[in-house]
């Protein structure tokens, strides 16, 4: 037993050495990943601040129902839940590439009876041609990396479980954004339906009075004709604008992971205009999750490269294996079974037709496609926060230009009738200045609309909260 103990730790003291030396002139094959330089404007085309802005950026709008409805969502939204399972999958992923550069160690146990031929087997004397065979052993393995190929197996499965929680964190945004829209564009056609019910009571009460003139014969029935016209053109509206609500309501049902429609928000809308500091160009690149995780593909690619460019290097491995064994059970743990092997190997790729060239090409090429996907990412983002400012400035203007727009015409709806009553004018002028009237609303109604919503998609293209 003593001198099974020396010898397995002089051959221990081999296998430690061949790890110092293998170690000490391993080296890593393949690109090192650097960040490919991006001409970033200098500024947007607005003044930019750099104030922080909270995660749960939809609360600076101030309204508890869309707050309840995005926390909601973000908590049953089944898209949101696929987006965590891909980050478990891809967290054992890594796992699994950080463990193929560990060693490992199997046990094996064995027990079977046997029979030899006597005409083939040169048996010895007194020993049966049938025997029982019984074997415990532990079997170590390990293959050092030499070339890096493990190692940068694992920076790889780093950089997707980042693209992946990234790929998250941009779900999230994604359905907070969708929430709040859909919040505001039912606030708004709930206004729009009041405002045409409230012009169709108001063209009811005109098509009566104009009956009554009719019948009294002082108007002609052309009058008449092109009231009850009027009256219907406003009942046509109606139903155009509460289906657009039910189909809302379905939307945001969707969207909080609920079966049927979630009613939007109810009377005035509580929610304000938030002011959005966009910040700097730069810090883009670090703040939106789609382009972040772009850029953790491509750190990915980059490191499959050198996976691929590992297969052309020999591959060097350990095995160690120590154990028992013996014919009778009751001598499998006795001094005299015991067994042992130590084995070293390298193994060098000759010829395979090409294939590991092929495979570090498409390395390579997969790394200029993640190239490309993260400059693409980097020119949507900018053009996408660039049309969310056109968009907040296009809807501040176009409000106050509809406000305007109405104040004139509800004078001119005014002289118009006085007109009419002094009859100075058709009642044509009455009904023209009527209809353009409604539809000045209907529109400030969208306009305002849009106004919250630019809002949102400036939160969404900055990349949601920064800077807590």
């Amino acid at each position: 037993m003593t001198r099974i103990n020396t010898r397995w730790k002089s051959l221990a003291g081999v296998a430690l050495l061949a790890v110092g030396l293998t170690v000490a002139g391993c080296r890593t094959v393949g690109p090192d990943y650097a960040r490919p330089t991006v001409a970033a404007p200098a500024a947007y085309s607005e003044a930019a601040t750099t104030t922080a802005i909270p995660d749960a950026w939809w609360t600076l709008f101030g309204d508890p129902g869309l707050d309840a409805l995005v926390t909601e969502a973000l908590g049953a939204n089944p898209d949101l839940a696929a987006a965590a399972a891909r980050i478990d999958q891809a967290r054992a992923l890594l796992g699994l590439a950080d463990a193929a550069r560990m060693p490992t160690v199997d046990g094996q146990v064995n027990a079977g009876r046997a029979r030899v031929s006597r005409d083939t087997s040169a048996l010895p004397p007194g020993i049966g041609a049938e025997f029982d065979r019984f074997h415990l052993s532990a079997t170590a393995s390990y293959e050092f990396d030499f070339w890096g190929r493990y190692r940068r197996a694992s920076e790889a499965a780093r950089a997707e479980l980042l693209a992946s929680e990234e790929g998250r964190r941009a779900v999230r945004l994604g359905i907070a954004a969708a929430v709040a829209t859909a919040y505001f564009d039912r606030a708004f056609l709930d206004r729009q339906v009041a405002d045409a019910k409230s012009t169709l009571e108001s063209r009811q009460e005109a098509l009566r009075l104009q009956n009554e003139r009719f019948d009294a014969g002082t108007i002609s029935e052309l009058e008449v004709a092109q009231a009850k016209a009027e009256l219907a053109a406003t009942e046509a509206v109606i139903p155009v604008l509460e289906r657009e609500r039910r189909r809302t309501d379905n939307r945001l049902g969707v969207l909080v992971g609920r079966f049927g429609p979630v009613a939007g928000p109810s009377g005035d809308l509580a929610a304000h205009v938030p002011e959005v500091p966009v910040g700097l160009p730069s810090d883009l690149l670090a703040r939106r999750p789609d382009v972040v995780a772009a850029e953790a593909a491509l750190v990915a690619a980059n490191a499959r490269i050198g996976v691929a460019k590992a297969a052309f290097f020999p591959s060097i491995g350990l095995t160690a294996t120590l154990g028992t064994e013996s014919r009778e059970l009751g001598d499998l743990l006795s001094s005299g079974a015991n067994i042992w092997q130590l084995a070293a190997g390298l193994l060098q790729p000759i010829w395979n037709a090409g294939r590991t060239k092929r495979q570090v090409e498409a390395a390579a090429a997969g790394r200029e496609e993640a190239l490309a996907l993260y400059l693409k990412a980097i020119q949507g983002a900018f053009a996408e926060v660039e049309d969310a400012l056109a968009g907040r400035s296009a809807s501040l203007n176009e409000v106050a230009a509809l406000e305007r727009q109405i104040t004139a015409l509800e004078r001119a709806r005014e002289i118009a009738l006085i007109r009419y009553e002094a009859g100075e004018s058709s009642y044509f002028e009455v009904l023209d200045a009527d209809r353009n009237l409604f539809r000045a609303r209907l529109d400030l109604s969208t306009a305002r609309r849009n106004q919250y919503v630019a809002a949102v998609d400036l939160f969404r293209a900055l990349g949601g909260g920064w800077g807590e």
